[in-house]
């Protein structure tokens, strides 16, 4: 019998069966011993699964993958509590919890919806600022969230470019790896369904909720009576911090100087980097065609902070253990 139909006469017979009788309060004693007995089921099959030599096969077969997996997991989280995400604040509103706020209007209609938000990375403007925040993103972030055009911020907006990109590479790494060993052990649906994290458990992988802490920044706008407003949001993700980078080197024109060459490290010239090495580590040699979900890094040779260049002839790929064991030597 096709399952679906199965199911439908499992739920329909109790309805049946009351009909027949003429009971109802027999009808919806069934159907609720349906809905007690389905989870009870679903238990003994969850124990019998994980207790099954199959899968105790399985899971032995992905152990190596589970230990690269967690240990990439690590190497994001060490990422990210190492790195500073702060880039420029506002000034609007930054004595606003010194003074207490409250609408005394008699109307019968108060309309104060909306109320505006201060915080640094909040700027409160005009209608007319917020829309231009809309059309010049990096123009209006600069201007307005004191983001000058010196070294020091270059160097900044590049330390939290490189970290943001490395983020953004690694957290995809990881759940590239989850699919895989999903799709190796390939659990049945219930238990993808119920069971997702005691099955990541028992096979091993810390799935943690990681994610890239992407800079957040707010330009808005709120009527005097709270009746309407208006945002523009800008998130620094790779490609804005690209532009926020160039803009900058542009302005200063210092694109030799350490900061601006780590500006230069666009994700255009990284793929051609690790597409030039055939995207495999000039140190150990390991690639993807061996490990298809390799974590890649592009390294200067030289380091910047030693008067490396952004060039092709000064740019390896690593992968990401041997480029963390390298930091800012020089390896012959």
């Amino acid at each position: 019998m096709p399952k679906p139909l199965f199911i439908i006469l499992l739920i329909a017979s109790p309805i049946v069966i009351a009909l027949a009788t003429g009971s109802v309060l027999l009808g919806l004693l069934s159907i609720l011993l349906v809905a007690i007995a389905n989870p009870i089921v679903r238990s003994i099959r969850k124990a019998r699964y994980f207790a099954s030599d199959h899968f105790a096969e399985l899971k032995a077969d992905a152990a190596s993958l589970v230990h690269e997996h967690n240990a990439v997991v690590d190497y994001v989280a060490e990422i990210r509590s190492q790195g500073s995400f702060e880039l420029g604040a506002s000034s609007t509103g930054q004595y606003a919890h010194l003074a207490t706020f409250q609408n005394d209007s008699a109307w019968n209609n108060r309309r104060d919806r909306n109320v505006a938000e201060y915080a640094p990375h909040v700027h409160n403007a005009s209608l007319q600022v917020v829309r231009n925040a809309s059309a010049e993103p990096i123009k209006y972030l600069m201007k307005y969230f004191s983001v000058k055009a010196d070294q020091d911020t270059l160097a900044d907006v590049q330390r939290v470019s490189d970290d943001i990109s490395r983020l953004e590479e690694a957290v995809t790494n990881v759940r590239a790896r989850e699919v895989d060993l999903m799709a190796k052990i390939a659990p049945p649906a219930f238990i993808v369904k119920h069971y997702s994290k005691e099955f990541w458990d028992q096979i091993g992988a810390h799935l943690s909720p990681i994610s890239v802490p992407y800079p957040q920044y707010a330009f808005q706008y709120t009527s005097a009576g709270g009746n309407s407003a208006q945002t523009t949001r800008v998130r620094l993700d790779t490609p804005t911090l690209e532009a926020l980078s160039a803009t900058l080197v542009d302005k200063i024109r210092w694109a030799k100087s350490a900061a601006g060459q780590r500006a230069l490290m666009t994700s255009r010239l990284r793929h051609f980097i690790k597409s030039r090495d055939g995207f495999a580590c000039r140190y150990c040699g390991i690639s993807v065609a061996v490990e298809p979900h390799l974590l890649l890094e592009v390294d200067h040779v030289m380091p910047v902070s030693r008067g490396g260049l952004s060039t092709p002839e000064n740019l390896q790929t690593l992968c990401w253990r041997c480029n963390r064991t390298k930091g800012a030597r020089v390896v012959a």
